[in-house]
């Protein structure tokens, strides 16, 4: 069986590891960096180009941790904001490895010539946290609904950073179709339930799961839902 846990559940289970100072994010930008790769090799495209679409909380720190790891083995790697902050030590780590950050004004042409080049794209925009709100608002439901014709065209692999941004994580709910539908949905801790959940599900593609050493810690919580 496959569980499926509450965001709320998730980040309880994570609390005493934050709280004892494991470096949990860049666990999972590590794993994530793992898996671009191999999306990377499959599209026989080892060098990129990747496109991070990035928002300001610790999803887009994932996605600019392992854009920066990326970019230090040498594959070109952009990362576009999808509002005026970004996660700032993943923003510098990505700027010190090289990565391109697009998305200030005027730079508009630039971001669509880097989703038309893009051997990969990586939706790190909304993370769980956006349970009571999980619809893509202003300047990120933009990027995205510029970038949904244009993945969809080219048929470039899509990969979600923990779930694909403007699902509910709970319930699964899809308040705005405006979505960009993953390839590979990579999740932390434990897969978030939304992610087996219709409407959801049909958005999530293929879900791996990377551990970060929840188990315990959940063993003795009701997962909101198990599928086969």
């Amino acid at each position: 069986m496959i569980h499926g846990y509450s965001a709320e559940q998730v980040r309880a289970a994570e609390a005493p590891h934050l709280a004892a100072g494991e470096p949990l994010m860049r666990r999972a930008a590590a794993a994530l960096a793992a898996e671009l790769r191999r999306v990377l090799s499959e599209a026989g495209a080892a060098d990129g180009p990747v496109v991070l679409l990035v928002g300001s909380g610790d999803n887009g720190g994932d996605a600019l941790f392992a854009g920066a790891e990326l970019a230090g083995d040498g594959v070109d790697v952009s990362a576009v904001a999808a509002s005026d902050r970004m996660h700032a030590d993943g923003a510098a780590a990505a700027r010190a490895a090289g990565v391109r950050i697009l998305g200030g004004a005027g730079e508009g042409a630039e971001v669509d010539h880097a989703l038309r080049s893009a051997a990969v794209v990586v939706d790190g925009i909304l993370g769980t946290g956006t349970s009571a709100a999980p619809a893509l608002r202003g300047p990120a439901r933009e990027l995205v609904a510029a970038a949904i014709p244009i993945v969809r065209d080219r048929g470039v692999p899509v990969v979600a950073v923990d779930l694909p941004s403007g699902i509910h994580p709970d319930d699964g709910s899809v308040p705005d179709p405006t979505v960009l539908p993953a390839t590979l949905t990579v999740t932390f801790g434990a897969v978030k339930a939304g992610l087996l959940l219709e409407p959801a599900a049909g958005y999530a593609g293929r879900v791996e799961l990377v551990d970060l050493g929840l188990g315990p810690d959940l063993a003795s919580v009701t997962p909101l839902v198990s599928v086969p």
